[in-house]
């Protein structure tokens, strides 16, 4: 089966009822009707037409090497480096068509099991360990074109070091082993676009000392017992003017409780083996390749956030000002270095057991500056537009019989006031509403923790060169 198009996506998504709650209901109405998770899947529906575009064949797609069938670039193994820029093309491409804004586009997890599924032979032997399982889930899911959510993360109720000594654990666990499979019961986090997915990706937490909660498996989002709990909305207007982001891509976040839920042994990857669930995270493609993902779609996302920066210094004539200049510039700085990290990881590449990974240090030291700078870039566009980012009409404003008045006294510079006030609720929704700050809590601790990911890159960096080049000295010193 080839690529799916938008209209195949709605189609399956539509047939699908998962079991989701929101705002104390369960959702009953068929999901791409439904108010909340209609402009999300429609977004989503419109990634899957550009893949289906014959000019972006070439960036979109590649040809099955065990079918021959036309294959989504995003579950591409990159074999060499042109593999891995070819991946970045396809990533940034459907990162344009959404700002950078969604965390969950279909290649963030597409990529995620092709990274494991690349790296399967690293579960060879192991026991509760089924590398060839995972390897024919990854040929059937690329073959579908499936679409996945994923939870990684437990509840946040016991953090301490001696967390794994708590017997009255909430965590979802294996509580029993049977001829059709594990049966699962708890609770995970936080699945981004859970319950409008194809399939739910299960990973455990990779520090796990527990065997019942060690697992790797996949499940359709509609299967029994499984239940998607969502956080309050943050679309507040179905009016792409008055909301222009979330009307579009309010992905949703949910909790997501296991009630006895059964995962047939054919969809099980990894059980009962804490070791096999940690070293398949440490030692496979998943970090380097994910981190790629991250970065090349950051990229984007801050060329957007530098484009609203700059409309809204020129709207307002602010441009001879050393402060504002100051802003910008950090901004630019902050992309070229991001763009600079990229293009050196993609360089400093190495092949690994067949597949061309990235320079994993250096990407994450991009997502770590990304964590540190956007929430400041955030605040400089909230600088930058001041007053004006609260004085915002809607939509409706403009309809009523006040409209003219508004055109007339809102102008600024070319915009007439209905522009202008367009242009600030973009700016206002990206960087000060809850969908905005969501994405501020969302990139700053995008892949973990950020002090954790700085612990990461100082155990991991090698100082042998910087070390030599102070011993040299240090003889010529002694001569």
């Amino acid at each position: 089966m080839p690529i799916i198009s938008g209209e195949d996506f709605i189609r399956r998504i539509g047939a699908m009822k998962p079991t989701i709650w929101l705002n104390g209901q369960k959702v009953k109405e068929r999901l791409p009707d439904h108010p909340e998770f209609n402009g999300i899947l429609n977004s989503q529906r419109l990634l899957y037409d550009i893949q289906n575009k014959p000019e972006l064949k070439d960036i979109m797609t590649f040809q099955s090497e065990t079918t021959g069938d036309i294959i989504g670039t995003s579950y591409l193994i990159p074999r060499n480096k042109e593999d891995l820029v070819k991946r970045r093309h396809m990533i940034q491409t459907w990162a344009k068509e959404t700002g950078g804004l969604m965390g969950r586009s279909p290649d963030y997890m597409n990529t995620a099991l092709t990274a494991f599924a690349s790296s399967a032979h690293l579960l060879e032997g192991k026991e509760g360990c089924f590398p060839e399982r995972l390897q024919a889930f990854y040929e059937n899911a690329r073959q579908r074109d499936l679409s996945f959510t994923h939870t990684f993360i437990n509840p946040q109720n016991n953090r301490s070091t001696l967390a794994y000594l708590d017997e009255n654990t909430l965590n979802a666990r294996i509580v029993d082993r049977t001829s059709e499979g594990i049966m699962v019961r708890g609770a995970k986090l936080l699945a981004t676009q859970g319950g409008i997915t194809d399939e739910l990706l299960v990973f455990s937490t990779p520090s796990t000392r527990d065997i019942s909660e060690a697992y790797m498996f996949s499940i359709p989002t509609d299967t029994k017992g499984l239940s998607f709990v969502c956080r309050q909305s943050f679309l507040t207007s179905q009016s792409s003017y008055n909301s222009p982001l979330a009307s579009r891509l309010e992905e949703m976040d949910s909790i997501i409780i296991f009630d006895s839920v059964v995962v047939p042994w054919e969809r099980v990857f990894i059980y009962d083996n804490p070791y096999a669930v940690s070293d398949l995270y440490r030692d496979s493609a998943f970090i380097p390749l994910n981190l790629h993902q991250a970065v090349s779609r950051q990229i984007i996302k801050l060329e957007l956030l530098i484009g609203v920066a700059e409309s809204l210094v020129r709207s307002l004539a602010i441009a001879e000002y050393h402060h504002v200049q100051e802003k910008i510039a950090s901004m630019i700085k902050g992309l070229r270095t991001a763009q600079a990290l990229l293009f050196y990881a993609e360089e400093k590449g190495e092949e690994q057991d067949g597949v061309y990974l990235p320079h994993r240090d250096t990407l994450y030291m991009a997502v770590n500056l990304f964590q540190e700078h956007y929430p400041k870039y955030t605040e400089m566009v909230q600088h930058l537009g001041a007053s004006g980012m609260i004085s915002i009409p809607s939509e409706e404003d403009f309809q009523s019989q006040m409209g003219n008045d508004l055109r007339y006294y809102l102008q600024a510079n070319s915009l007439n006031g209905e522009e202008r006030v367009a242009l600030f609720r973009l700016a206002w929704e990206l960087t000060m509403s809850s969908f905005g700050t969501r994405q501020t809590q969302f990139e700053r601790f995008f892949f973990g923790d950020p002090v954790r990911v700085t612990q990461t890159i100082y155990q991991t960096y090698s100082f042998e060169e910087e070390m030599e080049l102070v011993k040299k000295f240090l003889r010529d010193e002694e001569q």
